[in-house]
């Protein structure tokens, strides 16, 4: 029986239309640029140098369809870079007095507070000159114990040399600790200080209190 030939469906009618519209229009697209002679071009391929200073998309009508823009310089990027720094330290900024403002609604509460943390402090000082003073008086005692031996010709015990070896230790250690309290102070006036300068800054409110603490307090 031989073979007869259908024309082709609506549908395969269709598609064969479709797709060959879509390869006009891809074959009509063209690219607006500038040259490096600063000169205007429209042509169906952009040289690689182009396409960092930007260009056009033109549709089959001429008209713009899409824009590239251009490359960012080294100076745009290096804006962009600092301007995300600077909102970066903006947040820490906005999240620490937050945090600040959730301690002390006035600068004057800071004052107070600095003011305690010294006292701790220089209590704890207080205590540990006073233990000195007690070791300091063991040590003298010890040390003419042991002259009185030496002036007598007599051998200075070993247990005797040990003791003396330890109060002076003993001494050392704590003068050590007193000068790392002050400098904990220290430390703690300028972070304290650092707070309630914010404190001003951000509440507009002036402390009252005076920094360092009166005799009579």
């Amino acid at each position: 029986m031989p073979h007869i030939s259908r024309p082709a469906g609506k549908s395969a009618i269709v598609a064969l239309a479709f797709s060959m519209g879509l390869a006009t229009t891809a074959e009509a697209r063209m690219y607006r640029y500038t040259d490096d002679n600063g000169q205007v071009v429209i042509s169906n391929t952009i040289p690689q140098a182009a396409t960092k200073r930007g260009y056009d998309i033109l549709g089959s009508s001429g008209r713009v369809i899409d824009t590239v823009a251009p490359a960012p310089t080294a100076e745009e990027i290096a804006a962009r870079e600092a301007e995300k720094q600077r909102q970066e330290a903006l947040k820490i900024q906005q999240e620490q007095d937050r945090q600040l403002l959730r301690r002390y609604s006035h600068p004057d509460q800071a004052v107070e507070a600095m003011h305690r943390k010294v006292r701790q402090l220089e209590g704890l000082i207080q205590i540990k000159r006073g233990n000195i003073s007690v070791l300091a008086s063991q040590l003298e005692s010890e040390q003419g114990r042991a002259a009185d031996l030496e002036r007598a010709g007599r051998d200075i015990p070993d247990a005797m040399l040990e003791k003396i070896r330890r109060l002076e230790s003993q001494i050392d250690e704590l003068e050590g600790e007193i000068s790392n309290q002050n400098a904990d102070i220290d430390r703690v006036r300028e972070d304290f200080e650092a707070d309630i300068s914010r404190l001003e800054e951000v509440t507009g409110e002036p402390r009252t209190l005076p920094l360092e603490i009166s005799s009579t307090q």
